[in-house]
């Protein structure tokens, strides 16, 4: 893959995450304004996540046939059509309709979210030779690391716009930059790099190493342990309970989103896996132990009222740092265990996963918020996050490209 072309695709994607943010932050904030309920607002988000479950196992299948460049711009081109449409929202309509308009617009913009992530995360097996195993995990840390916390200034922007020039603006302003980045991207990409030589079969589109298996369940355990305090309950909590401004909840999360993609931008050095694949699956076990252990202080604090602002801040401070060491080093052994012809495909089905996972934590985020608080959401936390280290520990040490199924 030309350097050149790597560099446009991973501009895009930086472009396409800082517009994910912001519209993450504009939705949750302007309708939890007009009065939706943490359960309402946890389904604004449903479809987005289901939209993203099928997207990354037909993405991944798009890509190897046609091409990952065709999936970038598609997932671009997706992401204005969705900008535009939510303009089309009107706050005299009835809480059914809109909740169900929401929906399938952020379902459009979930699906345009993973082809653009899948088409990036991908080529960067392209872009390193198979056998430097360092430098793969140091460029996957980097994207990924970038990538987060440029999406965490998206949440800052997204409050940010929402309280100075309001939603429909607001909108139309992210939809002009996805579409300058589109445009340029139109004319900087050449190739068709990760389009595979043989025909794909749909038999193929589900994996069959028991590794990428292992690891899919893992990290989609992993994601739900996030997602089910951070979706809903948290901003709610601190709008609700901590009586913060829409600025101030945004600021929070964003910075929350930058620290964790620095962190994992450093994961190869702090993590003490720098060397290669085995050494990786060794030091994901015991930053999976330090996760729960975090998740369950950070619960019993909550619970037993010690402190709980300062608790909460601190603990979700931790929490960040060592979620992101486990989702970098989960990010770079997808692609460890990836023959660079199958890529599209495995990271497709991976990142399905990923988006289980995530609709798994959208959903109880709200739900456990609304009938049990953010204790509940924390809880069910600790439990999500003992299951990804279950997961961890029957990850091989070694490449198996040749694995039977589980």
């Amino acid at each position: 893959m030309p350097l050149k072309s790597y560099i446009s695709v991973t501009l895009s994607y930086w472009v396409f995450m800082l517009t994910d943010g912001a519209l993450r932050m504009l939705v949750l904030l302007y309708f939890h304004q007009l009065g939706f309920t943490p359960d309402k607002l946890a389904f604004l988000f449903v479809l987005y996540e289901v939209a993203g479950i099928v997207t990354n196992l037909l993405g991944g299948w798009m890509g190897s046939r046609f091409g990952l460049k065709s999936t970038l711009f598609t997932g671009l081109g997706l992401q204005i059509i969705a900008l535009l449409g939510l303009t089309l929202f009107q706050e005299s309509w009835a809480i059914t309709l809109s909740v169900i308009f929401v929906m399938a617009v952020q379902a459009l913009s979930g699906i345009a979210k993973d082809l653009t992530k899948m088409s990036s995360k991908s080529s960067v097996k392209l872009l390193v030779n198979e056998d430097n195993e360092s430098g793969l995990f140091k460029l996957v840390a980097i994207l990924t690391g970038s990538k987060n916390a440029i999406k965490g200034i998206g949440f800052f922007l997204g409050a940010f716009l929402l309280s100075t020039i309001g939603f429909d603006p607001s909108l139309y302003i992210l939809a002009g930059l996805i579409t300058l980045t589109l445009i340029i991207s139109l004319l900087t990409i050449r190739g068709d790099f990760g389009k595979m030589k043989t025909k794909v079969k749909f038999s193929q589109l589900f994996s069959k190493s028991s590794a990428i298996n292992r690891l899919s369940f893992a990290r989609a355990c992993l994601f739900a342990s996030r997602d089910v305090w951070f979706v809903v309950g948290l901003p709610i909590f601190l709008h609700d309970q901590l009586g913060w401004t829409f600025s101030q909840v945004g600021a929070f999360m964003a910075s929350w989103i930058i620290g964790y993609g620095i962190v994992q931008a450093s994961a190869p050095r702090i993590s003490g896996a720098k060397a290669g694949l085995k050494q990786a699956v060794n030091s994901l076990k015991i930053w999976a132990f330090l996760l729960i252990s975090i998740c369950s202080a950070l619960t019993a604090a909550i619970y037993w009222d010690f402190h709980p602002t300062n608790s909460l801040l601190v603990g979700l401070g931790i929490f960040g740092f060592i979620f992101a060491i486990n989702s970098s080093i989960h990010s770079y052994l997808i692609l460890a265990y990836t023959k660079s012809e199958e890529v599209a495909l495995n990271v497709g089905f991976y990142y399905m996963a990923n988006a289980c996972g995530r609709l798994i934590g959208t959903l109880t985020s709200g739900i456990a918020y609304l009938y049990g608080g953010l204790t509940t959401c924390l809880i069910t936390s600790t439990i999500l996050a003992l299951a990804a280290a279950i997961g961890n520990l029957t990850l091989p040490n070694k490449s198996t490209n040749q694995d039977m199924t589980i």
